[in-house]
């Protein structure tokens, strides 16, 4: 089992697009194993491969007991009126707030084998899609915040003890 460290807010690869995977083969079949190791932990709902370094487009979720990933994710949809969600995320240890997401979301991609998969849902697995696909575009949920909730969230990581 590898777990790997996440990678915290201030690492340039956070801000990155993530490049899609090519070949699947054992190094993607690596990255894989290493997401699903790392998304098993109590309290995890997805990890991005950017969040452990890797600037490539996957990701591993854990909603509801269900633990699986996708390969070359694209939201397709995200529909119905946003909501003010908490949301925290693994690379800003401590800090939720409320964001502003869809409460339905859809996404396509493939997994190992190279078979076309579709994960969606509401709830949680609605945010955690939409938040695990801003991970691969570069985007933290800390930019989809107010100006005024980003001005707090900015002053919190800055008198956190990890930032």
């Amino acid at each position: 089992m590898t777990v790997r460290e996440i990678r915290l807010f201030g690492d340039p690869v956070l801000k990155t697009v993530s490049e899609p995977v090519g070949p699947l083969d054992d190094r993607a079949r690596a990255l894989v194993t290493d997401l699903m190791d790392s998304v098993r932990l109590p309290g995890r709902a997805g990890v991005a491969a950017s969040q452990i370094g890797v600037n490539l487009r996957a990701f591993s979720y854990n909603i509801d007991g269900v633990v699986g990933y996708i390969i070359n994710p694209v939201m397709v949809e995200a529909s119905g009126e946003p909501e003010l969600v908490d949301e925290g995320c693994l690379s800003v240890p401590g800090l939720w707030f409320k964001t502003l997401r869809h409460p339905f979301a859809r996404v396509t991609g493939i997994d190992l084998d190279g078979n076309e998969i579709e994960l969606a849902g509401t709830g949680l697995m609605a945010q955690a899609l939409q938040h695990e696909t801003d991970h691969l575009d570069g985007l933290l949920y800390l930019d989809r915040l107010s100006k005024e909730s980003r001005r707090e969230a900015m002053r919190q990581v800055r008198e956190s003890d990890w930032f």
